[in-house]
């Protein structure tokens, strides 16, 4: 094969590579979302908080996702939540899931005890609420239903991770 038909192949196939992992990429608006959010992320300060998303489901008991300051939100933990000194933001008015998906900076600690939820039939880690401040009632996406736009309906059951 000649010089000139093998760079030709190569052409081609570099191209089909580009044009076809174009298919699979993020969309824009996605993608700038997640730059967005990594340089929020990184420009938080540090120091003895956490930062929490209330994830409210009907079914579960459990709170929400809690991570520490500068970390990303797939590092964050699903968390039981220990009310004994501070009741939680939607508990306070009896509003129950009034603040879900909001934004919070928690003030607490792990306690290092783990809870059952029998709704999920799962084990989380037990989070100690000594005080919070909300940061925001319309933080950016973190689920992928929520970049995709799928219908709470469907995902009534299905426990989501952040990314």
């Amino acid at each position: 094969m000649s010089r000139t038909v093998q760079l030709l192949l190569a052409s081609n196939f570099l191209l089909g590579v580009l044009f076809f992992g174009g298919c699979e990429t993020v969309p824009q608006g996605i993608q700038e979302a997640k730059i967005q959010m990594a340089q929020r992320i990184a420009s938080e300060p540090a120091g003895d908080y956490f930062i929490g998303r209330r994830y409210y489901k009907p079914d579960f008991k459990f709170w929400g996702y809690v991570r520490r300051p500068g970390e990303s939100w797939s590092s964050a933990q699903l968390v039981m939540l220990n009310e004994k000194q501070k009741l939680a933001p939607d508990r306070e008015p009896l509003d129950f899931g009034s603040d879900n998906n909001y934004e919070y900076k928690l003030y607490g600690n792990f306690s290092g005890d783990k809870v059952y939820e029998p709704a999920s039939n799962s084990i989380y880690p037990e989070f100690v609420l000594k005080g919070y401040e909300l940061i925001s009632t319309n933080p950016p996406p973190i689920f992928k239903s929520q970049l995709r736009g799928r219908s709470t309906a469907d995902l009534r059951y299905e426990i989501e991770k952040p990314e």
